[in-house]
């Protein structure tokens, strides 16, 4: 009897699915008076599911199996899974000659010897080293039942592997929202700061045409068109309506339930070509260093999506 009990491919329930990390490993094994399996599984980042699968050849009929499992689970990564199999029993094998080959061989041995007048005699040892005289065969192992085995040794390494991504997981949301919050804060900064910005030109503007034009009268009109003009070069109400709005969509594809990373490498791209637009507009010192320390924790943020499902 198996000391575990078979664990149909169908009986994980649907989990939860969170944001997941596509780093992680698992480990099952199994074991009975007959014969033992370890299974190992582990994964790295990678644009697709890349899932490679080293096994004894005798289990090679099982592959589509253990991959329709796997992708069942892993959605995004490279999966490597190492299959152990060990047997405490007689396997039932038996060497099998080639009769017909075997007389091939003496028959072309006794035309050498007599054309060439050999005298020395054919012998045992020397038709046995001929390749394919002598063969081993194993009798076919019953796949079913040693399916129904393995695979709770299979289940177990994928179910610890599932869960130590899900644990990155949940330590990679932490810190992506924690950098949102931090652009967030920053981005509140620059709308604050933008209110001052025609506000101050304008107090330049006429300092300077007074120091220019002292003994002559300013033309009020032609200045406000100048301010007008400046304020709808510099204006960025729009990229900060637009950032704002991605920030909160980026927080919300966190939440899916389905796997997110492109989707928010898509919103990071969107992101930052805001933030591009809000410094190549800006005038302003103190804009422009804010800016900048949102595009950096911006790219902070893309680092860190690489690793997500």
């Amino acid at each position: 009897m198996y000391n575990k009990m078979w664990i149909d491919e169908a009986s994980w329930k649907d989990e939860i699915i969170m944001i997941k990390s596509m780093t992680g490993f698992g480990r099952g094994t199994i074991e009975s008076e007959k014969q033992s399996f370890i299974v190992e599984i582990k994964s790295v980042n990678h644009r697709y599911c890349d899932l490679n699968i080293k096994m004894p050849k005798s289990l090679m009929p099982l592959e589509d199996r253990m991959r329709k499992i796997v992708q069942q689970k892993i959605n995004r990564g490279k999966v490597d899974v190492f299959i152990t199999q060990m047997n405490f029993e007689d396997q039932s094998t038996k060497a099998v000659l080639n009769e017909g080959l075997a007389n091939s061989y003496v028959e072309c041995l006794n035309v050498i010897k007599e054309k060439y007048n050999i005298k020395d005699n054919i012998s045992l040892s020397l038709i046995a080293k001929f390749p394919e005289i002598i063969t081993v065969k194993k009798d076919d192992a019953d796949l079913e039942n040693i399916w129904k085995y393995l695979l709770s040794a299979f289940n177990d390494a994928l179910q610890m592997l599932v869960g130590m991504r899900e644990k990155e997981g949940e330590k990679l949301e932490k810190n992506i929202l924690e950098k949102c919050s931090s652009i967030q804060t920053l981005l509140n900064t620059i709308e604050n700061k933008s209110f001052q910005v025609v506000k101050e030109y304008k107090e330049k503007l006429s300092e300077r045409l007074k120091d220019l034009l002292d003994k002559y009268p300013v033309d009020e009109n032609r200045v406000a068109m100048e301010i007008a003009l400046f304020a709808d070069k510099s204006c960025i109400d729009e990229e900060i309506v637009r950032l704002n709005s991605h920030i909160v969509q980026f927080k919300e594809t966190l939440t899916l339930k389905e796997p997110v990373g492109r989707k928010l490498d898509f919103i990071l791209q969107e992101m930052n070509r805001e933030a591009n637009t809000i410094a190549s507009k800006s005038t302003n010192l103190d804009i422009t260093k804010v800016t900048l320390n949102i595009k950096n924790e911006i790219e902070k943020i893309r680092e860190q999506i690489q690793n997500v499902e």
